[in-house]
Formats: structure tokens, C-alpha cells, sequence
């Protein structure tokens, strides 16, 4: 990495870039001007580190984040601030979002340090790379009983000259922790859906039955925890009665009040990241790809199940909003919008109800402002609103005098009008980097969302982002993280594996293909190859030709996003059903027997592997749908399966052609290895459903309303 600085071209200073401007990050590229003599996280620092004998000062943060811009504004641009972290440290910047394994290990640092943590990060390392000091943001000067980070920077300085040897033995001792931590024993616990009733009964302790959601502010979306629900609350599920209608009440209120909420855009559509108060009313504005693709999920879902119309609209603007806000020109997605625009969080998002008048007029602005509850006090700063829904649609509705469907067309065109108004104030930055995982979480909901309203916008959406991260995230067979200004790098992570093979699964069901279901296996092999422990069983969060860190970690509780162990294990379920190669199942009976006892100590929080438990246990279904790519009922039939609740299918479309093109045979030679597969054509040139139990399956079905029949007895919906 070069050291080699330029000058700004930017306007707001005159000093010289540091070696950041090299990056890709986005984040990285906002700290290329400051003072800080910032190294990006390679071997030249860690190689400085130990020739100059100093501490690394380790900055962790990502481009959303509200406080990591508080934070460089009041000490990476401060000339005598970044003097002492020039002086007396090796200063590293590094992006979270691209480098997880390394924000993983020092998170758990800082927290076994601190007891809590968060963004910004710092910690202070040794040169081989031990943390001995660390915590979160820090303000210039001391504060509100908070350290001051100039007065820290001389204290650890000082530590690190007259108290070294004390330094490194608690530093020592801390790293054992967090191997051992690290550490999972074998385990050969019998999995029975026991596990999953007791994860759903510590779930509902902590259910706020009145304004939904799990505990009190602030409040996160908790997606994992609202499928696992859903799974119990299926008619079709083994559960207690009690279970069912208890799991019903989570999932109607929380999505419902989540949905009312200043969390949802009102007028653009998308989520922010949670809720600074327990009502859902003001959000932490940043608004990240992952919880926009999770919560799109869930909301299609609970419309599966319950039928609820609203929660279908909101799944759809949710995609639309990703669609053109964090669309990129070839087809991924951007990680992430700030909260921040103007140097304000959330200034671009609220209102006062004058400016809602002058834009809309008197009386349709007072209708609006009481919809959407905009007040002169306000409920956020300055007297500003976030907009919210004041009660829930149906009691609106009512209280205007008017069907719930003529208060949606009413609000349409005003909505359309305060958003085009909005477009005209400075917008939040975006973070135009590409991550593999992410994208890949994103794919599912468009796959969920064209089987359920037919826009093939969204089918086209998953193919493209498939597409991009086969071919610009990949390289030699293997997968890469992240992709920025033009080119990718870094080795992918368990979560970009197992994230990509549930994507490209899903893309199988809609798409005819072949390629989608190949490239599952072939990246599950290298998944399997490159991560599997040999020794303990589980996966490595990297791979087997990763970096050595301190420690190697495994992946297994759920976070923000599903972990990557879970996903695994259900991919890899899901695979064996398509494939009918045993090896996968059984590695995912692993996973679920290793993990096992964690889930029974603390099953809230690995309610996606309990979400894998419960397929591995369900009398399964797979589904095979063969047909030409064109004609008629093809798209209906194909579409199908998405309009039932059925969270223990696996559904695969093949291509039947009528005559096979010049040196092609009829079907995929790979695909005619699977026993689920092999054989399946389209009857007298229908579209020809096959619906099977462990490869045992019905008479083969031609007639549209049939199989929607037979889908519907299947998933025994509650709509």
C-alpha cells in the first residue's frame, strides 16, 4: 500500500489525502482527508507496528453510523488530536461491513472489556495484533463522565512506555477468554422440536403485547425471532394450540405497530435501522440493505399466513425503495443510506405541518398532518415530526368516514407530492459499496415478491443481483465480499457462502436456469472444503486460507443478520432435498446437533437455526414444476408456489423444452442427476407440477386451480 499522499481536491481544506484515498470503502474514502496518518488494515501497518514498537490504535466503523461522523468531526479532524495518535500509535481505519472477522474478535474484546459496545469502535493492540484497551466513541475533551479521547491517547500512551509488561499480561489473558470462547465442544444432542417450544417461550416473555416488538427501547426488528413464530403459528405445525394463537398475537402486532411506525417511510417506502423509544415512532435513521431484505421477507411472509393486505403493500415499497434508491446500473445493491444529511440525523426524513400545508394545500395538508400525526410540538428535534401512522388504518379509515381502500387512493397523490418535495432537500449520503452477503439477502424477497404480485421487475432484480455477485464477486470458483469502483477483493466469509446458496435456491424455483441450482452445489462444496472444522465439526466464520488473527471464530448466534452457521445449515438442507446428495444433509444435522445445547441455554437468540431445526424435522415437501419457458399458464404455474405459506417446500422449475436446441439435450445432464429431478416433463406439453414427499410423489398435475388446491391443503393457511 502506498504511502504516497496528494492534494485535497475537495474544497473544504487544503491538506493532503492520507493512504485511505486508495481504498474502495466508502467509509475509508470519508477519512482520506483527515490528519490522522490513517493506514487501511494491510501488512504495511501491521509491519510498522512492529518496527517502530508501537501500539496500533484500531478504528472500527462503518458509513451509516451517526456517531462514527461525530467522532472523526470532533477528533479525526482535529490537528492536535491526530498529532498524538500520529505520534505514539499506528493509526487503522477499517470498515466493519468489509472486514466482519476482524470487527467480531475486537467487538468481543471491547465488550468482555467494558460490559457493552458499538460504533464507532476503539481499540488499542499490541503489535502482534492482542487488544489491551478499547471502547466506543469517545468526545475530544472529558464529558458527561466520559474520558476525554486527547486525554486517553496520553494515558495509554504513557501505559504503553512505563507499564508495558502489565499491558500484555492482561492482554494475554484476555485473548485466552476469547479463544476459549470460541471453542465448541462436540455434542451428539438429539434434536426434537422441544428445543424450538422452548425458544418460542422465551421469545413470548419478553413480548411487548402492547406496542409489539421484544423488550423496551430501543427496539430492533427482530426478524428471525417474527419466522420462527410464523413456523409455530402455521396450522400446519406440530404446536400447542397456546403456541399458535400466542405466536399469532407477536407476529400481528409487531409487524402492524413496526409498520404504523416513523421506522417505515412513510413516503418513500423502506426501513431504518430500529427505534430509539418502545412505540416504533422515531427511528435511528440509517437505513441498511440487510434489514430492508429481511424485513421485506417477513412482511411477504405474514402475508402468507394471515392474508393481511397491508403487510403485502409495505413488502412491496420496501422493494421499490431498494429498487431505486440502492439499485446500482449492473444490477447489485448498495449497502446503505446515513442517517445523517447536512450534518443532522434525520433532517432530511421529518416535517412541520406548515410545510406540509404550503405543498399540499389546507385541506388535504390537514388530512395528512392528522393521518400521519404531524403536530406543532412534534416528536422529534426542534419541533419536527417523523411521520407515523396515528392509529392504525382501519380506525382512520373510519374516522374520515371512508373505506380503507378510498383512504389509500386518497393519500397516493399527497404522498406523491410531499416525496417529490422531499427530493429537493440535500439527501443522506449513500455507501456505494457492494457486498456479497448482503446482495444475497436481498435476492429472496424479490423471488417471494414476484410469485406474489407478478411484477417482473422483481424477478429480473434477483436475477441481476445473482448474476453480479457470479461474476464480479467470484473469482477461480471461489466467492469475494465486497465490490467498489469498479473492482472486488477480500476473501468471502461464511455468511457470503451460505447467503449466496440459499439466494441462488430461491432463484431456482422461479427461474428455468440450470445454472442457479449448479452453482449452489459447487459453491456448497467450497463452502464445505474451505470452512468445515475437520476436528470439532461446525464452520469457521473464514476460510482455511484466511489471514491469521488471533483467533478463528465460528459464526452461530444471530445478530443484525441470520448467522451464517444458520443459513448453512438450512441451505444445505435445502440442497440435499434438490439434489438428493446425502452428504449435505448430514452436514447440516451436524451443524444442528453442535449447536444444539447453545440453542437450549439461549434459544431467542439463534431463532434462525431453530428455523432450521424446524425443517429438519417437518415431513418435508419438494416440488417440481416442468414446463417449456414460454406459453400458456407457465408464469402461473411457476408463481404458484409462492402464493402459499410453506416454509418446508423446495421447489425447483426444469426446462422442458419441446425440441432441444442444436447439440443441447432436453434437460441439463446435471440436473437429470437428481432423483427429484430426473424424468420430470411437461405432460402433452403442459406446465406439469409434481408434488412429492421424500421423492415419493402425487399424480402428476396440469390443472392450475388443482395445484393451487393442493398447495392450499399443503400449507393449511390461516387466510
Amino acid at each position: 500500500m502506498s504511502g504516497t499522499k496528494q492534494e485535497s481536491k475537495t474544497g473544504w481544506q487544503s491538506r493532503k489525502a492520507n493512504r485511505l484515498l486508495e481504498e474502495t470503502s466508502p467509509y475509508l474514502l470519508q477519512h482520506a482527508y483527515n490528519p490522522v496518518d490513517w493506514y487501511p488494515w494491510c501488512q504495511e501497518a501491521l509491519d510498522a507496528a512492529r518496527k517502530e514498537d508501537k501500539p496500533i490504535l484500531l478504528s472500527i466503523g462503518y458509513s451509516a453510523c451517526h456517531w462514527c461522523h461525530v467522532m472523526e468531526h470532533e477528533s479525526f479532524e482535529n490537528e492536535e488530536i491526530a498529532r498524538l495518535m500520529n505520534e505514539y500509535f499506528v493509526p487503522i481505519k477499517v470498515d466493519r461491513e468489509e472486514r466482519p472477522d476482524l470487527d467480531e474478535i475486537y467487538m468481543k474484546a471491547v465488550q468482555l472489556m467494558t460490559g457493552h459496545g458499538g460504533w464507532p469502535m476503539t481499540v488499542f493492540l499490541t503489535p502482534d495484533l492482542r487488544p489491551f484497551f478499547g471502547g466506543t466513541y469517545y468526545p475530544p475533551e472529558d464529558r458527561h463522565g466520559m474520558p476525554g479521547f486527547k486525554r486517553l491517547l496520553g494515558v495509554i500512551a504513557e501505559a504503553w512506555r512505563d507499564q508495558r509488561a502489565r499491558l500484555l499480561e492482561s492482554s494475554d489473558e484476555l485473548v485466552k477468554h476469547m479463544v476459549s470462547m470460541s471453542e465448541v465442544e462436540r455434542s451428539d444432542a438429539r434434536l426434537k422440536y422441544s428445543l424450538i417450544e422452548k425458544g418460542i417461550d422465551r421469545i413470548l416473555q419478553v413480548f411487548d403485547r402492547q406496542w409489539g416488538g421484544l423488550g423496551g427501547a430501543p427496539k430492533f426488528p427482530q426478524t428471525f425471532a417474527l419466522s420462527l413464530a410464523m413456523r409455530v403459528a402455521s396450522p400446519a405445525s406440530p404446536a400447542k394450540e397456546t403456541h399458535r394463537t400466542e405466536c399469532l398475537g407477536f407476529i400481528t402486532t409487531t409487524l402492524d405497530r413496526m409498520a404504523y411506525g416513523g421506522m417505515q417511510d412513510q413516503l418513500g417506502g423502506g426501513f431504518a435501522r430500529y427505534s430509539v423509544d418502545r412505540y416504533w415512532r422515531v427511528p435511528h435513521f440509517e437505513k441498511m440493505l440487510y434489514d430492508n431484505a429481511t424485513l421485506a421477507k417477513t412482511y411477504l411472509d405474514g402475508y402468507l399466513l394471515v392474508g393481511r393486505r397491508y403487510w403485502l403493500d409495505v413488502a412491496r415499497s420496501t422493494l421499490d425503495f431498494v429498487l431505486r434508491e440502492l439499485g446500482t446500473e449492473g444490477g447489485a445493491f448498495y449497502s446503505s443510506l446515513d442517517a445523517d444529511s447536512e450534518g443532522e440525523e434525520g433532517k432530511f426524513y421529518v416535517w412541520r405541518p406548515d410545510e406540509i400545508l404550503s405543498v399540499l394545500g389546507k385541506e388535504d395538508g390537514a388530512f395528512f398532518n392528522d393521518v400521519y400525526g404531524v403536530s406543532e410540538q412534534g416528536n422529534f428535534e426542534h419541533g419536527t415530526t417523523v411521520l407515523h401512522l396515528s392509529a392504525s388504518p382501519e380506525l382512520l379509515a373510519e374516522k374520515h368516514g371512508i373505506k380503507i381502500e378510498d383512504l389509500w387512493s386518497k393519500l397516493a397523490p399527497l404522498k406523491e407530492k410531499l416525496l417529490a418535495h422531499r427530493e429537493k432537500r440535500v439527501r443522506p449520503g449513500r455507501d456505494e459499496k457492494v457486498l456479497t452477503s448482503w446482495n444475497a439477502l436481498m435476492i429472496p424477497p424479490f423471488v417471494i415478491g414476484y410469485g406474489l404480485l407478478g411484477h417482473e421487475r422483481y424477478l429480473e432484480a434477483a436475477r441481476k443481483a445473482a448474476s453480479f455477485i457470479l461474476t464480479e464477486l467470484s473469482a477461480d470458483g471461489r466467492l469475494l465480499r465486497t465490490w467498489g469502483k469498479g473492482k472486488a477483493k477480500l476473501n468471502g466469509y461464511l455468511d457470503d457462502y451460505a447467503y449466496t446458496i440459499e439466494a441462488l435456491l430461491y432463484l431456482a424455483s422461479v427461474d428455468f436456469d440450470p445454472q442457479w441450482l449448479e452453482c449452489a452445489a459447487k459453491l456448497a462444496d467450497t463452502m464445505i472444503s474451505r470452512f468445515w472444522d475437520q476436528e470439532a465439526g461446525g464452520f469457521f466464520y473464514t476460510s482455511d486460507d484466511h489471514e491469521k488473527l488471533i483467533t478463528r471464530t465460528k459464526n452461530f448466534f444471530d445478530g443484525s443478520t441470520p448467522s451464517g452457521t444458520s443459513v448453512a445449515a438450512m441451505a444445505l438442507l435445502k440442497l440435499a432435498a434438490a439434489t438428493g446428495v446425502a452428504s449435505y444433509r448430514e452436514k447440516a444435522e451436524r451443524l444442528l446437533q453442535l449447536y444444539a445445547p447453545h440453542a437450549d441455554r439461549a434459544p431467542d437468540q439463534l431463532a434462525n437455526l431453530l428455523c432450521a431445526l424446524d425443517f429438519y424435522l417437518a415431513a418435508g415437501t419438494e416440488i417440481v414444476i416442468a414446463a417449456r419457458r414460454s406459453g400458456p399458464d407457465v408464469a402461473d404455474f411457476v408463481r404458484a408456489v409462492h402464493q402459499s405459506y410453506l416454509p418446508n417446500a423446495v421447489s425447483i422449475v426444469k426446462e422442458d423444452p419441446e425440441a432441444p436446441a442444436k447439440g443441447r439435450s432436453a434437460a441439463s445432464p446435471w440436473l437429470e442427476r437428481s432423483p427429484l429431478l430426473k424424468d420430470r416433463r411437461a405432460i402433452d406439453g403442459k406446465p406439469t407440477a409434481y408434488v412429492c414427499s421424500n421423492y415419493t410423489c402425487t399424480e402428476p398435475i396440469t390443472d392450475l386451480a388443482a395445484l393451487a388446491k393442493k398447495l392450499a391443503e399443503l400449507s393449511a393457511t390461516a387466510k
